[in-house]
């Protein structure tokens, strides 16, 4: 016996599965666009002046270069976080 118009009753299910796609593509672009944005969870709430941000940047090549031990970091990163 054939239901409707003999599609058995799987359109809807097709129709469900479109619009699950749909969802998950609008999720993806939000989420995308929202992680290289600058309003990210993990952002502080207060912007850093550019020059402390510039200074942290120069710290953090200078230790990837080799050239400040781990302790030496530290203590200057502490030391900028305290001129804050």
């Amino acid at each position: 016996m054939m239901w409707g118009n003999g599609s058995l009753g799987w359109s809807w299910g097709f129709g469900l599965l479109a619009l699950v796609g749909i969802a998950i593509l609008v999720y993806l672009v939000i989420r995308l666009s929202t992680k290289n944005g600058q309003n990210s969870p993990s952002s502080p709430s207060v912007p850093a002046s550019p020059d402390l941000t510039s200074a942290r940047k120069i710290l953090d090549e200078r230790f990837a270069r080799g050239e400040l031990a781990a302790e030496q970091y530290r203590e200057l990163v502490r030391v900028l976080a305290e001129g804050r």
